[in-house]
This record gives structure tokens, sequence and C-alpha cells, in this order.
């Protein structure tokens, strides 16, 4: 089954009211990519082990509520772990392996092998470090959802793809909660 993406106009939003935070440039693009930053008043390096504790996710997501690592990881690049998500409509459990583990500058996590690339990216700056949260839907995610769902596949991209766009301010803002307590 083949069938098209809709277009998503890219859109910037300087304030994010349900992370009751102001975020600094928000985007969504119709290659189903999404980022946002937050000014964290604390090291790099504390907000990177804060970020990379993938056991911690659950105090700060409104979607992933426990994530746990496979037995002997440690967080390094081809490392793998569990994630449980927890929405109104379903539960579900994702298998996730690290890309990306810099300490200070960057860790990010590819869901599934290869449908979705999630991650975090820290910048030092004047009182802190700016943290962006990135999320990509990535080929074989929307190859997966099509298989998957069918002709209801473009409505779960959307889904997918809101919850993101919603979900992103709301867990920088609970992770700057979190590092600055």
């Amino acid at each position: 089954m083949s069938w098209t993406t809709p277009s998503v106009s890219p859109r910037v939003v300087g304030v994010s009211p349900a992370a009751g935070c102001r975020c600094e440039t928000p985007r969504v693009t119709a290659d189903r990519t999404f980022s946002d930053s937050i000014v964290v008043a604390a090291p790099p390096e504390a907000v990177y082990d804060l970020v990379s504790d993938v056991t911690r996710t659950g105090e700060w997501s409104p979607v992933c509520v426990a994530c746990w690592w496979d037995e002997g990881a440690t967080g390094a690049v081809g490392d793998w772990f569990t994630g449980r998500n927890v929405t109104p409509e379903r539960t579900w459990e994702t298998r996730s392996q690290v890309v990306a583990a810099d300490r200070g500058r960057e860790f990010a996590w590819v869901v599934g092998g290869s449908r979705a690339r999630w991650g975090y990216t820290l910048e030092p700056v004047d009182g802190g470090t700016r943290l962006t949260e990135s999320w990509a839907f990535l080929p074989d995610g929307l190859a997966f959802m099509a298989e998957r769902y069918g002709e209801q596949a473009p409505e779960q991209v959307e889904l997918r793809t809101r919850m993101a766009h919603e979900g992103i301010p709301v867990t920088l803002a609970a992770i700057r909660r979190v590092a600055e307590a």
C-alpha cells in the first residue's frame, strides 16, 4: 500500500502554555521532524547525566512512563533499552538503541532500530545549558505505519506527530524543573 503524508507547514511558536514556559523555536516540518529548546540553569554535563539516564524518563515524559536498560547496558552507543508508553487509548512498549552518547553534548536513540529518532543536544550558554529535544519520523517508521495501519496510517502518523509536537515542550519544562531543583 502506498500513501502520501499530508503537508505540514513549518511553524514557529514562542510560548508553550501547556509547558508553562517560554520555549525557543519549535518547528514541525513536512518531513515529520520537530525540535524545541529551553535553557536549563545547570552545566551541560549535569543535564546530560540526567537525560541520558533513561530510567528517569518517567519523571518528565507525558507519555513514556518508564524505561529500563537491557542487562549490562551502560548508556553507550549500541546499547538497547525498553520504554513503556501510556496514553488514555493504549499502553505499549518500544525497543530503542542508543545512537549518540557524547557526555555534555548529545544523547540520542532510535526506536525500533530504524523507525523514529529521538534525542537531546546540549550547548553551554550564559546561565547554563541550552537543551534541545528533537524527534524525527524516519522512512522505515512511515513504512511500518503503512503496513500496520493500512488506510488509517496517515491519521496514525499525524497522531504521532501531534504527540511529539505537544509532548516535547512539556518534557523540556519538566526536565528543567528536575535539573534546577
